[in-house]
């Protein structure tokens, strides 16, 4: 049970989840991942930055591409002539 605990923890799954889940207290899941698990044992002040940083890309790659677009949209609009420049006739 303590492994399966153990592992539910590195995956990020929040300690009050994991002891609902197991039917453990919460005070025993703090003091197994603090002994088991330290590099685990500050996680709740360090969001999973995995997850942020491949959001952050998809984010980038998604602007930088919308950029790229309207960049070439502005070129195709200055070489245009705008459609009254030769129609009008004067006298």
């Amino acid at each position: 049970m303590r492994r399966q605990a153990l592992d539910l923890l590195a995956m990020g799954e929040p300690v009050k989840k994991v002891a609902v889940d197991l039917g453990l207290s919460e005070r025993t899941l703090y003091q197994w991942r603090r002994r088991y698990l330290p590099q685990l044992r500050h996680q709740r002040y360090f969001p999973d930055a995995g997850t942020e940083l491949t959001a952050a890309r998809r984010r980038i790659t998604e602007l930088e591409t919308e950029v790229a677009v309207l960049r070439r949209a502005t070129e195709l609009l200055r070489d245009t002539m705008s459609p009254k420049g030769d129609s009008r006739q004067y006298a």
